[in-house]
């Protein structure tokens, strides 16, 4: 089976935090807008979110089995796990259409605020992913994001982020090169 991953599992460096997950598989998916929100509970930050609906976003297929998807399944609580279709997708390379697909979403997100911000730590994680694939991945990316206008701290000196991960000081520069195109300052 596949989970699909649209945010910081995107990276493998913090995928294998969670599980062991094969290669993963560049894609994009339509039918999911990607946002910044809240989730439940006492989580002090506002992820990646993604809700059914018109739109698209990019982000990997990532090959797991069943003992896997419970530790994604802890990793990602707070949000729903629901199936996708298979015919919802787009890449270039092969994948199993009858393996189960599924993504992590959460319907009508709250905005991030400044109590539970966006982490610069956690679009670091993203987008070092994204960027392990292609530029014009992570700027795909950086397009199909709603909410960049939201609260965002600066945590680069002391993470916050408890999946951080696979970030080197030469990816910091391009990074913000990147997101001036949404924000207006990134420190």
């Amino acid at each position: 089976m596949y989970i699909f991953g649209y945010g910081s599992l995107i990276n493998r460096h913090s995928r294998t935090l969670t599980g062991q997950t094969q290669e993963a598989i560049p894609a994009t998916v339509s039918g999911l807008q990607r946002h910044w929100g809240k989730v439940e509970g006492n989580y002090p930050i506002s992820p990646l979110v993604a809700a059914v609906g018109e739109g698209m976003c990019n982000g990997v297929l990532v090959s797991v089995d069943k003992s896997a998807l419970a530790q994604f399944d802890q990793r990602e609580r707070g949000y729903n796990r629901i199936e996708l279709d298979p015919m919802q997708f787009e890449t270039p390379h092969l994948f199993d259409t009858n393996q189960p697909i599924w993504v992590y979403t959460k319907s009508l997100p709250e905005p991030p605020c400044m109590i539970k911000p966006i982490m610069q730590t956690y679009v670091d994680t993203v987008l070092c992913g994204c960027l392990s694939i292609s530029d014009d991945f992570a700027k795909t990316f950086i397009d199909t994001t709603q909410g960049w206008h939201h609260p965002l701290e600066n945590d680069r000196h002391q993470p916050k982020y408890g999946n951080f991960a696979g970030v080197r000081n030469e990816h910091i520069a391009h990074i913000d090169r990147l997101l001036t195109t949404v924000r207006t300052t990134c420190h």
